[in-house]
């Protein structure tokens, strides 16, 4: 019993420190571990866009191949808040809000850190303001007006609070990015990390945004009897001062971005050639990243924001070579990859002629042909029926000497269909073929030396913010503003170096054709399910359905099938048949879908929350 005692009164093992934390105190009192906390903010941008699912699934750019996901939930117009579609984490509520109180603990720490590096401070600073303000515009954008959370909470206060207007939460955003981009100033640029000039270009995004239609009270309840029944229309648009005023805010913001930095090859004053025009959209697309043939490391200017392309920062690192395996998600199926995301045909349909005419399947010829003389920008990002691709895998190169995607039905010469080797009906994976006889070729590393067409993953880095983006913001303010002359400038400078040929149009038909510009420029970098809505034309986009192509090849008269099959315009004669695909969801547009719901369970936690139009409370 004395030795019982005397162990109960040594106490010094309750002092022992955790082998798994850090302390606070010792947190903020060294740089480097300072650095680490903010690097672990930014870890809830994760994939990025590269997840399995895409935002693109809920627009006019791609369905999903797979059924029983949850997107069908969304694009039927059955979403409610205690009946979630599928949500990305990259704007899911209850991620975002973690990220924004990861921000706070910096931003309240910080000013009183120990250690003595002033300058890393101030980077740090900035580069948490950006990251809370890039958390709000997400919120914002998916939502509208949210609850601003600028602290922390303590145990047992009370969490509830109100969302603040659309308008306040605008304004907050923007003075964070202000103050990000003060202290980011003459700070070095690492990539994947925030800099002054992604703190500006976000701020002309925000504006952008908040200077639109949808965001304009009385043009919301003008154009969609949900909005003008809302009493709390302050939650999602201006109720008050002048929509010009606010395009020419979002002007000068993009202005201020071009003039301190820029982009890739937008110093061109003619049209590079087709092949050129390909080339450098795909080293865009590649972030200046692959060692395809042709890539342009130089590309890599454009990425003024990026999910980092170090395999360093992922969340498959027991992949073999690291990275993410958006290659194997969405590729074709000849090539033992997914083909999750793939492109449907109102896409391919907007690609305009070499010549910059609308293609028109009224047109014989463009129907006979429908892949031939497009826009540069199509053969970078879609992979149709007779497109050149990678060597195929080794147990599949035999059926495919040509390397090229068969997505259609060729005639066996005795009667008989042979099914192409990308198709839901192929010999060599039947599960997981496109239905609607696309793939994407965007975002998906060409380089032939890569094993198994990206099965292993890849390091390619997602575009959160690109000079372009900023380059269309400042034109589509300018076409707002009247200055037509000033916007096709830049727009020219854009299709220039995709080698297409200089627009004309004004008024109207101008903002159209910029519509168009900006779906294919900016395509699968998740722009069209905001644009689409912020203009208030979704019932034309996404409403439109989903329809996809159906390739038929018959032999021509005295030719015999080429074994192994191979696409051939002196051997087959192809025919081209548009069709409505209802496979996996059926779609519509109800105007609730302009902003997602606020959960169930986020409206049961807090009692001043106000639910978005449309939907149950």
């Amino acid at each position: 019993m004395a030795g019982i005692f005397i162990n109960s009164c040594n106490t010094d093992f309750l002092n022992t420190k955790p082998q798994d934390r850090i302390s606070s105190d010792a947190t903020w009192a060294d740089g480097a571990l300072s650095t680490s906390f903010v690097l672990g903010v930014y870890s809830y941008l994760g994939y990025g866009g590269f997840e399995e699912q895409a935002l693109a699934d809920y627009t006019d750019e791609c369905m999903f191949t797979h059924a029983g996901r949850n997107i069908n939930t969304f694009t039927e117009g059955n979403e409610e808040p205690g009946a979630l579609a599928w949500m990305s984490a990259t704007y899911y509520w209850d991620n975002m809000y973690a990220a924004i109180r990861a921000a706070n603990v910096a931003l309240e720490n910080l000013p009183n850190s120990t250690f003595d590096d002033a300058s890393l401070r101030d980077q740090l600073l900035g580069e948490s303001h950006f990251l809370r303000a890039y958390y709000y515009q997400q919120l914002l954008r998916f939502y509208g007006g949210v609850p601003i959370v600028d602290h922390t909470y303590g145990l047992n206060e009370d969490y509830s609070i109100a969302r603040n207007t659309y308008e306040e939460c605008v304004n907050f955003i923007v003075s964070d990015l202000d103050q990000a981009a003060a202290l980011l100033d003459g700070k070095s640029t690492v990539d994947g990390r925030a800099s002054k000039i992604s703190a500006m270009a976000l701020k002309a995004r925000v504006l952008l945004y908040a200077a639109s239609d949808l965001h304009d009270a009385a043009k919301a309840k003008a154009n969609s009897s949900v909005l003008s029944g809302f009493s709390n229309i302050e939650l999602l648009a201006y109720s008050t001062g002048d929509q010009q005023s606010r395009w020419q805010a979002a002007k000068d913001a993009a202005k201020a971005v071009l003039d301190a930095a820029q982009g890739y090859k937008l110093d061109l004053t003619a049209p590079v050639t087709p092949e050129e025009g390909k080339m450098n959209y795909l080293s865009i697309a590649m972030g200046g990243k692959s060692a395809a043939p042709g890539a342009d490391a130089a590309a890599a200017v454009e990425l003024l924001f990026q999910r980092t392309s170090t395999t360093l920062y992922t969340q498959e690192d027991n992949w073999p070579l690291g990275g993410i395996h958006y290659g194997i998600n969405n590729g074709p199926n000849g090539y033992h990859n997914w083909a999750g995301n793939t492109p449907i045909q109102a896409l391919v349909d907007d690609y305009e002629m070499m010549d910059g005419s609308k293609f028109d399947w009224a047109n014989p010829d463009e129907k006979a042909h429908p892949y031939t003389n497009r826009d540069p920008r199509f053969y970078a990002t879609v992979l149709y029926d007779g497109a050149d691709w990678k060597p195929r895998p080794a147990d599949v190169s035999g059926r495919d000497g040509a390397n090229q995607v068969q997505t259609g039905y060729y005639t066996d010469g005795a009667g008989g269909t042979i099914n192409g080797i990308d198709t839901r009906e192929s010999p060599v994976e039947n599960w997981n073929g496109s239905r609607t006889h696309y793939y994407t070729r965007k975002f998906i590393d060409p380089n032939p030396a890569l094993p198994d067409n990206q099965s292993n993953g890849q390091v390619i880095p997602w575009p959160f913010i690109r000079y372009t983006e900023v380059v269309l913001n400042y034109a589509e303010a300018c076409i707002a503003l009247g200055q037509d002359d000033e916007a096709k400038t830049w727009l020219n400078k854009i299709r220039f170096r995709a080698g297409m040929p200089a627009i004309t149009d004004v008024g109207t038909a101008l903002r159209d054709r910029y519509r168009n510009e900006r779906r294919l420029e900016l395509v699968y970098e998740e722009h069209r399910y905001h644009d689409a809505r912020r203009w208030m034309i979704p019932a034309t986009t996404v409403g439109r359905g989903i329809k996809a192509i159906h390739v038929e090849a018959a032999l021509k008269p005295g030719k015999s099938p080429l074994v192994p099959y191979k696409h051939d315009e002196t051997v087959y004669d192809y025919t081209y048949t548009v069709q409505a695909n209802t496979e996996n969801e059926t779609r519509v547009w109800k105007d609730k879908m302009y902003f997602r719901p606020i959960s169930r369970d986020e409206m049961s936690k807090n009692a001043q929350l106000i639910q978005n139009p449309g939907y149950q409370p």
